[in-house]
């Protein structure tokens, strides 16, 4: 049995499906009750405390684990979240890690992730890490802007990164869940392009077959919108990357195309797939 955590997100929804698809057991746990795929056993849990966990944990083999925004937070201590699968006779654990861990490894938030990274590869279990960059379903923010104003409002309208498709993240997730070649792998996971946010607009025009404006926000106005749904520190340095991305962070990396044989999807695959959002 397969415990996915986060299971109702961007990534989680279709990483359930697909293990589901492949004839696994898979407990899907959120923090609210919700619907599950047919034979899919729905666990309530919260992650910020890891002994809420252990019904769901109980008699599985794997646990993909992701982090919910205020597990970033100063204080935190997601580590004793990989004790608890180890103590439940978890063998295998996928940990959703983050890009900057690599390309940032001093920024707040990027310091407890990569404790928690250290954690995992210590606790003697079989691990694999990936590192997503930017995620294209965060232009589901501007969701609500589009449909009443055909407007993108965000940062740095003219600075971009390889944002990647969190449907090939689920994908590879569950491959490396499934497929002993993965274990001891760390994956970065980006989209096959650069991609800016008025590019973005322009794509998500494309997709509705209308006119998106873009507006560009000052960063002060945008880390005020972020900090609705997320530590300020995440913001920061969130807007850290968006606003000047190093070298490492505008690479765009083969690690979809060797976990998956195929390249990733294009920001325009994906507004094309999820256009109803902005209707």
């Amino acid at each position: 049995m397969i415990v996915v955590t986060g299971a109702t997100g961007n990534i989680g929804r279709p990483l359930t499906q697909a293990l589901a698809e492949a004839g696994r057991q898979v407990t899907a746990v959120s923090r609210r009750t919700a619907a599950a795929p047919d034979g899919v056993r729905h666990v309530v849990a919260d992650l910020a405390r890891p002994v809420s966990l252990k019904p769901a944990l109980a008699g599985a083999e794997a646990l993909f684990l992701l982090l919910s925004g205020d597990l970033h937070a100063a204080g935190a201590n997601p580590a004793d979240l990989i004790g608890e699968a180890a103590a439940s006779g978890v063998r295998r654990v996928v940990l959703l890690s983050t890009q900057g861990v690599a390309t940032r490894p001093f920024g707040p938030t990027r310091i407890g992730m990569r404790a928690l990274e250290d954690a995992l590869r210590e606790s003697g279990l079989e691990w694999a890490i990936l590192r997503p960059g930017g995620f294209a379903s965060n232009a589901l923010w501007w969701a609500e802007s589009v449909r009443a104003h055909q407007v993108v409002a965000a940062p740095f309208g003219d600075v971009g990164v390889p944002i990647i498709d969190p449907a090939d993240i689920a994908e590879v997730a569950a491959a490396c869940l499934l497929d002993d070649r993965h274990t001891g792998g760390v994956y970065e996971l980006t989209g096959p392009e650069v991609i800016t946010p008025r590019g973005q607009a322009a794509a998500i025009a494309a997709a509705l077959g209308s006119p998106v404006r873009f507006h560009e926000l000052t960063r002060d106005e945008a880390k005020a919108a972020m900090t609705r749904s997320m530590p300020a520190e995440l913001a920061d340095d969130t807007l850290d990357i968006l606003g000047s991305p190093s070298p490492a962070e505008l690479r765009v990396s083969p690690d979809v195309q060797r976990v998956l044989g195929r390249a990733p999807r294009t920001f325009a695959d994906w507004a094309a797939c999820n256009a109803a959002a902005f209707r």
